[in-house]
């Protein structure tokens, strides 16, 4: 998997996409990385690549043409000049989730452009974009964290990124239920003890405990999840 991401701000994607389980997995080359500055692209000798947006209003927006070209030099970089997504992070997209994660997974590479400001000229999006996305129904001030956020969900899924192989199957989502609470040495902690069955060695007990804590968490925390969970079991 190859990440495509254009931005203006490229020391973001670098901090956030270059540590941790992230960053070694692109050091192993087992994904690949390849930032792109749309500000190479400006079209003026100032280097500008927004501009006031018509009809009035507040901030500035990004222009059609460095985009479209940061754009044009992603494409000339993907393997075989194939076709590839093109996501825009922005809170009128589809909302990102495991199940997208997991889709994404299955592309060679993917393109994500950033928006900054403002956002960007809807002639442009119109034009290159094939998947606009949200993390989540809030505003961020540019799209370089969810780029981040997309990138790190997506690379987990991908074969030998996480050194266990099963960590991902057993995570919040992955059944469509919020992951049982978790627990480590010392048994004892403040006062407060590990659950008894978790210290038995009796591993069908573990896992029905397991699953019971799931369930009671995600209904407890995410009940709208339990209830479609239910549904799609024909249980609700």
């Amino acid at each position: 998997m190859v990440f495509h991401i254009l931005t203006l701000f490229p020391e973001l994607i670098k901090a956030a996409a270059l540590t941790s389980i992230t960053g070694r997995a692109v050091r192993q080359e087992l994904v690949g990385l390849d930032i792109i500055d749309i500000r190479d692209f400006s079209i003026n000798r100032y280097g500008s690549v927004d501009d006031y947006p018509y009809g009035g209003g507040a901030g500035m927006l990004m222009m059609c043409e460095p985009v479209f070209n940061a754009v044009a030099m992603a494409k000339k970089r993907v393997t075989g000049n194939k076709e590839t997504r093109v996501l825009y992070p922005t809170p009128q997209g589809r909302i990102f989730d495991q199940s997208m994660a997991h889709e994404l997974s299955g592309e060679e590479e993917l393109i994500i452009v950033c928006g900054h400001y403002e956002g960007v000229d809807e002639r442009v999006i119109e034009e290159v974009v094939t998947d606009p996305v949200s993390i989540g129904d809030y505003v961020l001030t540019g799209g370089e964290l969810p780029a981040a956020v997309i990138m790190d969900a997506v690379s987990r899924l991908i074969p030998g990124v996480l050194h266990n192989g099963s960590s991902a199957d057993t995570e919040s989502f992955e059944n469509g239920l919020l992951e049982y609470p978790q627990y480590t040495r010392p048994e004892i902690w403040h006062g407060k003890e590990v659950p008894p069955v978790l210290l038995s060695g009796d591993h069908g007990k573990v896992e029905r405990w397991r699953f019971h804590e799931s369930l009671k968490r995600t209904g407890e925390r995410r009940p709208e999840l339990l209830r479609k969970w239910l549904k799609e079991r024909g249980i609700w």
